[in-house]
């Protein structure tokens, strides 16, 4: 299919995104774009928040990584279904005691100011990264199949892409992107199916013959049992839980969505039904993935890693497959640098800019600071769009848990810190230990093999760079405070300054 008659689809997108964010910014306020009025309806956040949390990395790096290393992704998803339930069961009891906008405000009143400006900037930096990695990734591919048939330059197509992201979130925020994210999800999916289904067909096989042919190559195995491995199942499974507690409950993004549910009833619901839902989804895309390595080795295609499956769509599928998959990566793309722009905007403007507590400012002064950030933050995810283009990883997936690993480290740290132990802490010195420790997990993950020999620390990192975080503010901590029973028991008051 022609690049001219690609691009005119993706146009055509973006003519019906557009009305979705129109019709669901009517009537929006400055609450809107923060929190959607607390009125969202559980099961729309929870289908949307499928399209977060899976974007279009997983969407093409996922299933690039069967041909690699076959089902063993699956052991981090077993892991994160725990994790998800930490987030429901321990985590949103009390961001919705406090009614919080940013959740990092309970690191303020629990440890102190500092320690919430060093939450929220941990979070901005992990989801700038996190956020620009994902986009870069789309937006590769769309350019080397579509844009550059066009003679469209990488450097306009990110800048148009990141333009198009501000216009239809820059009214209503969370209220617009908890709808368009629901469009987007439903066909990211529909198109994985349709993938799924087109490969089975043009392998002539069946679900079960197919499945048998990926495990007779190796391609279907889930468990590693090397302990010197990174990919050792109780690592994997222990970095799976963590990834999910620090990158759903600890990120801002993710938890702006869920705390703009009606009750906390509803958010456990919806988070709980989110965790069911990946399960399914992403071993759905583990399938795929192993098809297109049967498909690929049959037509004797040396594509790999995140070039795969578009290498087949594009060289092996007829042309409503090629607009399927289209169609599928954009959605894939959006609910993901949505949902970071405006999350990287709130906290920026209620954990940093302390917005809330300015009182001498006007509604008016509020929405044009917001508004500002907004923007600043557009002008960030492009040029960290150019830094990667420059680096040009081969799995973006492994990039962006690698990174994870290291920055999200401190968050965890943080928040055991102030909801499992009762004791007062040294505020100011808190940034000393959450740069201190990322460095040292950063030189321990580069000179491993100096270290440990064979043995291989993989994405428990995660784990090693929260526990150190926890060491470290133990070590600037004081006496328990008065009511010793953690921080149940911590004397805080029924609501927290948002």
């Amino acid at each position: 299919m022609s690049s001219s008659i690609l691009f005119c689809v993706v146009l055509a997108y973006f003519g019906v995104l557009f009305t979705v964010a129109r019709l669901a910014s009517r009537n929006a306020t400055s609450e809107s774009f923060f929190h959607g009025n607390k009125n969202s309806n559980w099961v729309v956040v929870a289908f949307g928040m499928i399209g977060t949390s899976l974007s279009g990395v997983t969407f093409v790096s996922v299933p690039g990584l069967v041909g690699q290393s076959g089902f063993l992704y699956f052991q981090i998803l077993l892991g994160q279904l725990i994790g998800y339930l930490v987030v429901a069961f321990v985590l949103l009891p009390v961001f919705y005691k406090f009614n919080l906008t940013s959740i990092y405000a309970y690191l303020g009143i629990r440890l102190g100011p500092t320690s919430r400006a060093c939450g929220a900037w941990l979070f901005l930096l992990s989801r700038c990264i996190g956020a620009s990695a994902r986009l870069y990734l789309v937006i590769i591919i769309l350019q080397e199949f579509i844009l550059d048939g066009l003679n469209v330059s990488y450097w306009f197509s990110s800048a148009a892409t990141i333009g198009l992201i501000v216009l239809y979130t820059y009214q209503a925020g969370v209220k617009t992107i908890i709808w368009t994210d629901l469009l987007q999800t439903a066909l990211m999916l529909g198109g994985l199916v349709a993938g799924a289904t087109y490969l089975l067909n043009a392998l002539d096989l069946s679900i079960v013959d197919s499945y048998r042919q990926m495990d007779a190559k190796g391609l279907a195995r889930v468990f590693s049992h090397d302990v010197d491995s990174s990919y050792f199942w109780p690592k994997q499974l222990l970095a799976g839980m963590l990834i999910s507690i620090a990158m759903t409950g600890m990120d801002q993004e993710m938890m702006q969505k869920n705390i703009s549910v009606k009750s906390l009833r509803d958010s456990q619901k919806n988070v709980v039904t989110l965790a069911l839902a990946m399960t399914a989804v992403v071993f759905l895309f583990l399938f795929l993935g192993g098809l297109l390595s049967l498909f690929a080795e049959g037509a004797g295609m040396t594509a790999a890693g995140d070039r795969i499956f578009p290498a087949v769509v594009f060289q092996h599928m007829p042309q409503v497959m090629q607009l399927v998959f289209v169609i599928a990566l954009i959605s894939a793309l959006f609910p993901s640098a949505d949902g970071a722009l405006t999350a990287l905007t709130s906290s920026y403007c209620m954990d940093i800019a302390r917005m809330d507590q300015r009182t001498g400012w006007t509604d008016q002064m509020r929405l044009a600071f917001r508004r500002k950030v907004q923007l600043t933050f557009a002008v960030v995810i492009f040029l960290l769009l150019v830094v990667l283009k420059l680096i040009d990883s081969q799995s973006i997936v492994n990039l962006i848990l690698r990174l994870a690993a290291i920055t999200y480290g401190p968050l965890l740290g943080l928040f055991c810190f102030a909801m499992f132990t009762s004791r007062s802490i040294a505020d100011r010195k808190v940034p000393l230990v959450v740069l201190a420790v990322p460095v040292l997990c950063f030189l321990l993950d580069e000179f491993q093999s100096h270290l440990f020999g064979a043995y291989r620390i993989g994405l428990e990192m995660l784990a090693i760079n929260g526990a150190l975080t926890l060491a470290g503010l133990l070590a600037i901590s004081d006496r328990p405070l008065a009511n010793p029973g953690g921080a149940a028991a911590f004397p805080l008051p029924d609501r927290l300054p948002r």
